[in-house]
Formats: structure tokens, C-alpha cells, sequence
């Protein structure tokens, strides 16, 4: 029995394997990877199904992460094992008088949920067998108007929902069971069907949210809702949106753009949700969100912001989807039927047959302003300033900061008025010399240090001519992209 870590691993694997084969449209990998998918699920369920042959008791099951049935579930699994061991499964399962228990698919909606943040940001909604669902296509703030109740007023209200059909688009997922499962009952069937299926719902759901065209999918984050349906193409894309870097100016006129609701007045945004590309995650989104700190560990994911970062491969690479999680809808239900059925429309191993699960529903943005996409295929990183106020008591970097001061600053004899402060900027001096000599020592032994009386340059070390009466002496001071200016005005008399 392999170790169910080696197990996870592989698993990821694979599932990195089918997400590129549907991106690809690769359906010979796809199907190569869907086997090498369903061979590495079950042996992953026998194995831990093994290793609790003898913990009997529900207590201890549960304790150990398996699931309890309820009665109505053991009931169906029960039969659902009689039927697919039969000589006839096909007709077995038509026979059979009950249907998939609605609160099988609602731990699978809770299981993806909890494992895929993509769900968890959006409004996502278990219908079970509705075929139709009205939803409001405002804000809440929107839906209430002072004054008389007249026919305009109800027209406005209505017109701030949407009427959304369940039962138009369906979502099929594929169960290839092995007969050796059969015998270990119905709570580790449930797992494996809970686990098939919430890997293939999610895998379904997340290319339709992001980039599904609208025709037998939901209408996806990167299409504009309110665009022509084209019969072949779906949806038109939304425009894109150059961002070329990441700094409080450029995110927070994208979100600007988002507090508009279509009809023109304007709406709160607290939280944004992002979505990039694994790739693109690591070469754009991570070095232009990830910052040193002063004791020398990195802090990432920092955005002027407060923002939902998930990571999808059905975004294109160059590519990310900025919006409004909350007005993304999805909801998704069992259909009147509910059963499972058997297929003969695939058959990898001998020892196993393969069945089929069809799940209901749709999902679109729920208006054209919510959702962005953007192009960041020039996106820097964002170079950060460092000002030091006082290196003295703050504490020692272990990594170089620019400190454009002066350590020192000498006029021959002449007393600087207040006395000198690498901090302040301005003094005053009084002489009745020709001239003094000017040392100016910089904080940091490689920024460069420029010296002017009036727009006459003077060497460091070198001394200044006076003229009578108020003389300005500027001193220039770099280090690095930092530069600051020291100024003495030095009265002769």
C-alpha cells in the first residue's frame, strides 16, 4: 500500500495534467490523465479504507474525517451497490426507486467550497432541483424607493432582478468504479463518489466561471454579459485593461471603475478578487507584491488593497481577472432526475464500469461593470523608497539603505546656527573672512556630494570666496535614487 502522502502528491500531478489537457483541448490527454485520475482516487479510498477495516464504530469513523451517513444515504448507497453489481447495471439503476439524496451534493458543494477559494469568493448556490431562480441584479441600497407605490416604481423594482434557467446547461461527471470497491459498503462509496466528484465539478465549474462563452456553460468572468451571443463564440470578451504596475494610483483607479454599478450610482467595495495564472502568479503578481522588511524577511501578496488572490490555469497567460466576487453567481442542483446512471460511452479497465452523474445550473456575472480583465503582460516589479529618519535608534538592517545626509558638515571656524543635525536642512552663519574652507562628510562613503556658492561649483575640501553680505551655500547630497539638499546662508560683514 503506498504512502497517502506519495498518493496526495501524485494526485496533484495528475490534476495538473488534466487542467492542461482541457486548456489544451487535448482530449486524447485528457482522457490518458482522467484514467491515470480515477486508477489513483480509488486505490487512495482502498488504501484508507484498509487501514480502518476494524474501527467499526461511527464515533471513531468520524473522528478519523469519514463522513456518516444519514438513513436516507445508506439506503441509496445500499441499492446503488446492488444495482452495479448486477449482470445488467444499466437496467438495474433504472429500476431503482430512489435518487441521489440532495444532501450527498450539498457535502460535495461544502467540500469544494472549503478546498477551492474560487467558490468560496463568489455567490455560489446549491438549487438542488429548481429549474429556475430570480436573483437581484442590483445593490440591496437600490431596491428600496421613497414615495407613492405607482406602476414606474414597480417596473423599477422588477427590472432589478434576473431570471435565471437551471436546467438549460448541464454538467456531466464521470464515475468509473472498480468492482473491488463494491464490497466495502456504502460509507466508502459515498467518500469516493464525493471525492470523484467534487475533483470533476470543480474542474467543470472554475473554466466555466472564468472563461466559459455562455453557449452550454455558464457565461464566464472575462466575458461581457450584456454582449451579442455569438452562436459559435459566445459572449464577447471584455476589453482589456493595461496595468504596468501595482502602486496605490493604478489599483485604486481599476477598483474607481468598479464602485460604478450600470445604472450609474455607485456601490461600496471592500474586498476585490484577483485571478492570475499559476506562471503568471510567480513572474508578474509575486514580484511586484512581495517586499523586504527591515530584519530581512520577505512579506508577499501586499496590495494597496484589500484583495482576494487565487491562482487558476484557465486564465490565459499575460492575462488576470480583477472584480467583485459577490456579483458572480453560480448555482447548481441535481435536476428532477438525480440518479446515476451507467455509461457505456467510456471503458478503461477491465474490472471496472463506468457511470455518470449529471448536475444542473448556470452562472454569469451579474452585471457588465463587476469584473475587469486585465493585461499585465508588462507588469513590473514596484520599487519601494526607504526614509530613514533617524538611522541611530532605528534598528540595524541587514540589507543597505539609502541615506542621502551628511555625517558632518564644517565651514573653516564658522559657528552654524542651530548647530549642525544631519536632520536639519538650513543653517546660518556670519564671517568677516574672504573665505573659509568647506568639508562636507556624507553619512554613506558612497553617495557623491556637490557644493555650490551661489551657482559657483566649490570642491569638498576646497574653499568658498565670500562676497559681502548674505552668501547662499548649497550643499547637494546622492546616495543612490535618494538626494538631499543642505542650505547655509553665511553673511559677511
Amino acid at each position: 500500500m503506498k504512502n497517502l502522502d506519495i498518493l496526495n502528491q501524485k494526485k496533484m500531478e495528475i490534476l495538473q495534467k488534466i487542467n492542461q489537457a482541457v486548456k489544451d483541448g487535448n482530449e486524447e490527454a485528457f482522457a490518458l490523465a482522467f484514467n491515470e485520475f480515477s486508477e489513483l482516487l480509488q486505490e487512495a479510498v482502498l488504501a484508507e479504507a484498509k487501514g480502518l477495516v476494524h474501527a467499526a464504530d461511527s464515533h471513531v469513523l468520524a473522528g478519523r474525517g469519514v463522513r456518516a451517513l444519514t438513513s436516507t444515504e445508506t439506503e441509496y448507497y445500499q441499492k446503488l451497490i446492488e444495482a452495479m453489481k448486477s449482470s445488467n447495471p444499466k437496467q438495474a439503476l433504472t429500476e431503482i426507486d430512489v435518487v441521489l439524496p440532495e444532501t450527498v451534493i450539498e457535502t460535495v458543494f461544502e467540500d469544494i467550497a472549503e478546498a477551492h477559494p474560487l467558490l468560496d469568493a463568489i455567490t455560489f448556490q446549491p438549487t438542488g432541483i429548481l429549474t429556475e431562480i430570480l436573483v437581484s441584479a442590483l445593490d440591496g441600497r437600490q431596491m428600496g424607493t421613497w414615495g407613492k407605490l405607482t406602476d414606474e416604481i414597480i417596473k423599477e423594482l422588477s427590472a432589478g432582478f434576473i431570471s435565471i434557467p437551471l436546467d438549460k446547461k448541464k454538467l456531466s461527471a464521470f464515475l468509473p468504479i472498480a468492482k473491488a470497491m463494491l464490497d466495502l459498503g456504502p460509507v466508502w462509496i459515498d467518500r469516493y463518489v464525493r471525492a470523484h466528484l467534487s475533483e470533476a465539478i470543480f474542474n467543470g465549474l472554475e473554466y466555466g466561471i472564468i472563461d466559459g462563452p455562455g453557449i452550454d456553460s455558464p457565461v464566464g468572468m472575462r466575458r461581457n454579459p450584456n454582449s451579442a451571443l455569438d452562436p459559435t463564440d459566445g459572449y464577447g470578451l471584455q476589453p482589456l485593461v493595461v496595468i504596468n504596475e501595482i502602486t496605490p494610483e493604478s489599483y485604486g483607479e481599476l477598483i474607481a471603475d468598479l464602485t460604478v454599478a450600470p445604472t450609474g450610482l455607485q456601490r461600496i467595495v471592500r474586498e476585490v478578487l484577483l485571478i492570475v495564472s499559476p506562471s503568471d502568479y510567480f513572474s508578474k503578481i509575486f514580484p511586484a507584491t512581495t517586499f523586504r522588511q527591515t530584519n530581512g524577511s520577505y512579506s508577499n501578496d501586499i496590495f494597496p488593497f484589500p484583495t482576494r488572490l487565487i491562482q487558476s490555469a484557465y486564465v490565459p497567460q499575460g492575462e488576470a481577472v480583477i472584480g467583485l466576487g459577490n456579483r458572480y453567481f453560480m448555482g447548481l442542483g441535481t435536476g428532477k432526475g438525480g440518479k446515476v446512471e451507467y455509461s457505456d460511452e467510456y471503458r478503461f479497465l477491465e474490472d471496472e464500469r463506468m457511470y455518470l452523474t449529471k448536475l444542473y445550473g448556470e452562472g454569469r456575472p451579474l452585471d457588465n461593470t463587476s469584473f475587469k480583465r486585465l493585461d499585465i503582460s508588462n507588469l513590473k516589479p514596484t520599487p519601494w523608497k526607504v526614509q530613514v529618519a533617524n538611522l541611530e535608534s532605528a534598528p540595524i538592517p541587514i540589507y543597505q539603505v539609502s541615506d542621502a545626509r551628511l555625517a558632518s558638515l564644517a565651514i573653516g571656524s564658522l559657528t552654524l546656527s542651530p548647530a549642525f543635525n544631519k536632520s536639519v536642512f538650513v543653517y546660518t552663519a556670519a564671517t568677516t573672512n574672504a573665505t573659509n574652507t568647506i568639508t562636507a562628510l556624507a553619512k554613506d562613503g558612497e553617495a557623491t556630494v556637490e557644493i555650490l556658492n551661489g551657482e559657483t561649483p566649490v570642491a569638498n575640501g576646497a574653499a568658498a570666496t565670500w562676497a559681502t553680505g548674505e552668501n547662499t551655500l548649497t550643499i547637494n547630497v546622492t546616495s543612490g535614487e535618494e538626494t538631499e539638499t543642505y542650505t547655509v546662508i553665511v553673511t559677511k560683514s
